[in-house]
């Protein structure tokens, strides 16, 4: 069977669009964890007490501003560096959990990107049937099991968000 030109262009443009919806908008998931995590431009201590500026970077040795006191001003660019880091850490620890990653929506990918900046992967791995839910595809399962946790309870209005968009996925 031979395609017309058009119909060709239609099934390319297709295929495009599948192919565009399987990548995460890192753009769309800095305004979302600017929502979630707050962005400070100021050392601050965490609920834990720990050192952290920008959108919820916790100060390690390896940061030049380790050992600064709370109040000490961080500039924009610093923040967005920061952050630009930490987002390819957690897609890297996301991946981990989800070695798949690469195949899932897009909106799955900032979805699970948030909840692992938010709980890090290794509490993240214990979301068994939530993780099944989303290696099968099954976006019902994943939004109820993700809300079947301490995790929910903890982070209130950003759970229901997520949950949210997982399951229009369905």
């Amino acid at each position: 069977m031979v395609m017309s030109n058009k119909d060709a262009e239609k099934f390319w443009n297709q295929i495009n669009k599948l192919e565009k919806e399987k990548t995460m908008n890192i753009d769309k998931l800095r305004e979302q964890l600017k929502i979630d995590e707050g962005v400070k431009y100021e050392i601050y201590l965490d609920h834990l007490g720990y050192p952290t500026f920008g959108i919820g970077h916790l100060i390690t040795s390896k940061d030049p501003e380790y050992g600064l006191s709370p109040g000490y001003k961080i500039s924009e660019e610093r923040v967005n560096e920061v952050f630009d880091q930490d987002v390819e850490i957690y897609i890297s620890e996301a991946k981990k959990v989800f070695p798949n990653f690469n195949e899932l929506p897009g909106e799955a990918q900032e979805v699970i990107v948030n909840m692992t900046f938010n709980m890090g992967a290794p509490r993240l791995s214990k979301f068994k049937k939530f993780i099944a839910g989303v290696n099968a595809g099954d976006w019902n399962t994943a939004a109820v099991e993700m809300m079947d946790s301490r995790w929910a309870r903890q982070v209130g209005n950003r759970a229901v968000r997520l949950r949210d968009r997982i399951q229009a996925l369905a």
